[in-house]
């Protein structure tokens, strides 16, 4: 199994950004210890800052991987585009989020994403990648 990870924005500064909500550990370090814990999935990871390289990065998933865990960060709230390239490929999608997002901002509570993926989950800290990944596994 083939499963790549996508986070967007402000993703890179986890383990320093408001790590009382998002904890103190680094993504980098997190992704090892999935990998680590799940030896037998071919996990990759891509993150950035940009809407385009993120939908450039689900249309080429498309056709290479099994699963993908979309955390898009802000886009979530607010990018018809990345829901069109989650819509436009066939490989599943998971939805997640590190807070759990119906506690925060109100502006926080819709996501363009979640009508077109397999699933979302959120609230768990980083678990909530390893929760995501349990789903693709059966």
């Amino acid at each position: 199994m083939k499963i790549l990870i996508i986070n967007g924005p402000n993703l890179n500064l986890l383990g320093t950004r408001q790590p009382e909500i998002y904890g103190d550990k680094t993504f980098d370090a997190y992704f090892a210890e999935l990998k680590n814990r799940f030896p037998n999935v071919d996990l990759d990871y891509f993150q950035s800052n940009h809407e385009g390289a993120l939908i450039d990065k689900l249309h080429e998933a498309g056709n290479i991987y099994n699963g993908v865990i979309l955390n898009a960060g802000g886009y979530t709230h607010t990018s018809v585009a990345l829901a069109d390239a989650v819509a436009g490929i066939r490989t599943p999608v998971v939805e997640v989020h590190i807070s759990q997002i119906f506690a925060r901002e109100k502006f926080r509570h819709h996501s363009y994403i979640a009508p077109i993926c397999k699933g979302t989950i959120s609230g768990f800290g980083l678990d909530s990648y390893r929760l995501a990944l349990l789903s693709f596994l059966g």
